[in-house]
C-alpha cells in the first residue's frame, strides 16, 4: 500500500513537471523576423557600404546579430532598400559617388547600382546581380505590392531633350522614374520601356520623366506620385497611372500639382492616407519647424486634403521624415530627423497619434509626443516588427538601431528596457541610411 501512495506521488510529481515543461515550451523564445540595415563604414572614407542584419526575438524583442552580417551593400553610400513580397530577395539601392568626390550632378553623376541579395534560410545575404538605372543620381526604391516591379527615382534624366516629350518645349530638365520587371522565379531585373513617349531617335523611352528636383515619390492606389521643388521654387506633385500588369507609367496631368509648401521632406501613405512631411514654420506658438498634411488621391491621381488634414509637430521635434501606422491601424508614428548634425541633439524623435476615421482625424498620444527616448540622433527609417509587437528606428549621426514596445491599449512606445531588461539600442559599423524587415525565417 505504502508504495502505491509512493507510485501515485510519484505520479503527480511528473505530470506536474510535464505542465510547467509545457508552459515554458509555449513562452520558449524563438525568432520572429529578420531586420536589415543599410549605411556606411565609420572607417572608411570612401562611403563604402554595408548591410547588417538582425534576428528579432518574439518575447522580448531583442536584437541578436546574423552570424556572417554586416557584408558590402556591393556599392558606396547605400540608401533605401525593398523586400518582396514572401522575403525571398533584398534590392539595395547604392548612390554612389561622383568620380571626382564632389557631389553629385548631371555633369559628374553618381556611380549608382542596384544589388540584388537572396535571403537564406538563417538570415544570411548572398548578391545575385547588379543593375543600373536609365537615368542619373537615383535615389528613391520602391516595389509595387505583388513583388512584380521595381521603381526607382532618379534626381536627372539623362537626356534634358526627353523632358520636353512630357511637360513641353519650355522645359529643359527634370528627373525620371525607371521601371523594371521582376523574374518571379530568380528576382533577376530587366527594363520596362515607356510605351507612351519615343525618343528622338524614334525607340521607346527607356524611363518616364518627372518634374525637376524630385524630392521622393510613393505608390498611392493605383499611381505613382512624385514630390518635387525647392524652397525657392515651392513644392508640387505629379502623378502617373501604373498598369499593375505591365509595370507601364501613364501621364494623367500634363502638370503638377502645387503643394504651397516649401521645404518638403518626404510623401508618406500610411492607413491609406497620403501624408506630406515639411520641415517648414509650422502654428506652434511660438512656430518651431515640422509639420504634416494629409490627403487622399483622386481619380486622376490628384491630391484631395482630408479635412482637418493639418497637423504641426510637437515642438520638441523638427524635420519629419517617415511615418508608418501600426498594423491594427489605430496608430501613426511620425518620424523626426531633427537637424541630423549633432549626436546629442533633442529634436530627434517619434510623434505618436491615434487614428480615428469618419470623418479622418489624428490626435496626439498624451504623454507621448515628442517621445525622443526610442530613436538615436538622426533618424532615418522607423518600421513594426513582423508580430506587430515592436517599432524599430535606424539612426544617422546615433550609427544605431533602437528598439520600443507597443503598449497595445494606448500606442504608446516604450524602450525595449523598460518592460523586457534587454538592450533597447545596438551599435551599426557606421551611419545608417535605411531599414527593413521581413518574417520569413526559413
Amino acid at each position: 500500500m505504502k508504495f502505491r501512495k509512493f507510485g501515485k506521488a510519484l505520479l503527480m510529481t511528473a505530470i506536474s513537471a510535464g505542465v510547467v515543461f509545457g508552459i515554458s515550451s509555449c513562452v520558449q523564445s524563438y525568432t520572429v523576423g529578420f531586420l536589415y540595415v543599410t549605411g556606411t563604414q565609420t572607417s572608411s572614407s570612401t562611403g563604402q557600404g554595408v548591410i547588417s542584419g538582425f534576428k528579432i526575438d518574439h518575447n522580448t524583442g531583442k536584437l541578436t546579430p546574423i552570424n556572417g552580417l554586416p557584408v558590402s551593400s556591393g556599392g558606396a553610400n547605400p540608401g533605401r532598400a525593398v523586400l518582396l513580397t514572401g522575403g525571398r530577395f533584398l534590392y539595395v539601392l547604392n548612390r554612389g559617388v561622383s568620380k571626382d568626390g564632389a557631389p553629385c550632378s548631371p555633369a559628374d553623376p553618381c556611380q549608382s547600382n542596384i544589388t540584388q541579395f537572396a535571403i537564406g534560410g538563417n538570415g544570411v545575404l548572398s548578391p545575385q546581380g547588379t543593375y543600373f538605372t536609365q537615368g542619373l543620381n537615383p535615389f528613391r526604391l520602391l516595389a509595387d505590392g505583388s513583388g512584380s516591379h521595381l521603381y526607382v527615382l532618379d534626381h536627372d534624366a539623362a537626356d534634358n531633350s526627353s523632358c520636353s516629350l512630357v511637360f513641353g518645349p519650355q522645359i529643359t530638365s527634370c528627373g525620371d522614374v525607371t521601371v523594371f520587371t521582376v523574374d518571379a522565379t530568380t528576382g533577376r531585373l530587366s527594363y520596362v520601356l515607356n510605351s507612351q513617349v519615343t525618343a528622338a531617335s524614334g525607340s521607346p523611352l527607356p524611363y518616364f520623366p518627372v518634374p525637376v528636383d524630385p524630392i521622393d515619390f510613393v505608390f498611392s492606389s493605383n499611381f505613382i506620385l512624385t514630390m518635387s521643388g525647392t524652397p525657392a521654387t515651392g513644392d508640387s506633385v505629379f502623378p502617373y497611372a501604373v498598369n499593375a500588369g505591365n509595370g507601364q507609367l501613364t501621364v494623367t496631368q500634363n502638370s503638377s500639382q502645387p503643394l504651397n509648401i516649401n521645404h518638403g521632406n518626404a510623401i508618406v501613405v500610411a492607413a491609406s492616407v497620403i501624408y506630406v512631411m515639411d520641415n517648414g514654420l509650422n502654428t506652434n506658438s511660438p512656430a518651431t519647424h515640422g509639420q504634416m498634411y494629409a490627403y487622399t488621391a483622386g481619380s486622376n491621381g490628384a491630391l484631395v486634403a482630408e479635412s482637418s488634414g493639418y497637423y504641426a509637430m510637437d515642438p520638441t521635434l523638427s524635420n519629419p521624415n517617415y511615418a508608418i501606422s501600426s498594423n491594427n491601424g489605430k496608430w501613426l508614428y511620425v518620424l523626426n530627423e531633427g537637424d541630423n548634425t549633432n549626436p546629442q541633439v533633442t529634436q530627434s524623435g517619434i510623434a505618436p497619434f491615434t487614428i480615428t476615421g469618419s470623418p479622418f482625424q489624428l490626435t496626439p498620444i498624451p504623454n507621448g509626443g515628442g517621445n525622443t527616448s526610442g530613436t538615436g540622433a538622426g533618424p532615418q527609417c522607423i518600421l513594426e516588427d513582423p508580430s506587430n509587437q515592436f517599432v524599430y528606428t535606424a539612426s544617422f549621426n546615433g550609427s544605431t538601431v533602437d528598439g520600443l514596445r507597443i503598449d497595445q491599449n494606448a500606442g504608446l512606445l516604450n524602450p525595449l528596457s523598460q518592460n523586457n531588461k534587454v538592450k533597447a539600442s545596438y551599435s551599426l559599423p557606421g551611419p545608417a541610411a535605411w531599414c527593413v524587415t521581413t518574417g520569413r525565417t526559413s
